[in-house]
């Protein structure tokens, strides 16, 4: 519970509103995360809100682990990423879940959540597709999790991509029709 109201934070929205821009969720793709914040024009409330949320995961994660142990971590992760893709404050619709979820498997093991983090960066750099970035990351996480031999983890890292792929289903549709805007297009 404790994660979930952590990652129910509305960065996105909150940071938009402070700076005049409105409600985020009527532009773009009407979501509250960094990709569509970087839809305003605004690059540094773009890169506050990827770091913000990013750090709802990692602090749910240190602060279960440090209350209740390393088990309660990663459940306190995965609350996170449930607050931020269905917090009560906005009617259960949230973001997406990529920018708290790297941030849960940072702070649940640095090597996977750096590994991951690169086969985001390497799938943007080679095709400029944020969805496809994402679905890249998280299918290698629980992979990645399993070659270090964290097997919990890999079952966190599963059940991270199940959520990711599940909000990302929009798309996967437009990514199979050749119709996804890429990055920087302003859609």
């Amino acid at each position: 519970m404790l994660g979930y109201l952590i990652g129910s934070v509305p960065f996105g929205l909150l940071l938009t509103r402070a700076a005049g821009l409105g409600d985020i969720r009527r532009i773009g793709s009407g979501n509250i995360g960094a990709t569509n914040v970087l839809r305003t024009g605004h690059k540094g409330l773009a890169a506050a809100t990827l770091l913000l949320d990013a750090g709802k995961g990692v602090v749910a994660v240190l602060l279960a682990a440090r209350l209740f142990g390393p088990q309660a971590g990663l459940a306190g992760g995965f609350g996170a990423l449930i607050g931020h893709v269905a917090p009560v404050w906005l009617g259960f619709r949230g973001g997406k879940g990529v920018a708290t979820g790297l941030g849960v498997l940072l702070a649940a093991n640095w090597t996977v959540g750096v590994l991951a983090c690169l086969v985001w960066v390497a799938v943007a750099a080679a095709f400029r597709l944020s969805s496809l970035s994402a679905l890249c990351s998280f299918a290698a996480a629980p992979v990645l999790s399993a070659l270090f031999g964290e097997w919990r983890l890999a079952g966190l890292c599963l059940l991270l991509a199940v959520v990711v792929f599940l909000r990302h289903g929009e798309n996967i549709r437009r990514l199979l029709s050749g119709t996804e805007p890429k990055i920087g297009a302003g859609h």
